[in-house]
């Protein structure tokens, strides 16, 4: 499996975070995986309840300086 790709997120606010990883996720082929980096303190709740909802797996959540990370694996 290759390296996840990691798409910027940071500097957007509820509810750009979700929608634009909505967009590339319906890109992306089942198994595919990718960290979205963000900086909206919101997504915390938003991320996950976005992954449960589409049915997408949530790998890892990570807090970094000034944001946060997820992987998440598309069903």
């Amino acid at each position: 499996m290759s390296e996840p790709e990691v798409y910027d997120l940071k500097g957007l606010k509820c509810p750009l975070p979700v929608l634009k990883a909505r967009k590339r996720l319906a890109e992306m082929q089942p198994g595919s995986r990718v960290w979205l980096e963000t900086t909206d303190p919101l997504a915390v709740i938003d991320i996950p309840a976005f992954c449960q909802q589409d049915s997408h797996r949530l790998v890892e959540t990570m807090t970094v300086s000034g944001g946060h990370r997820f992987l998440i694996e598309k069903t």
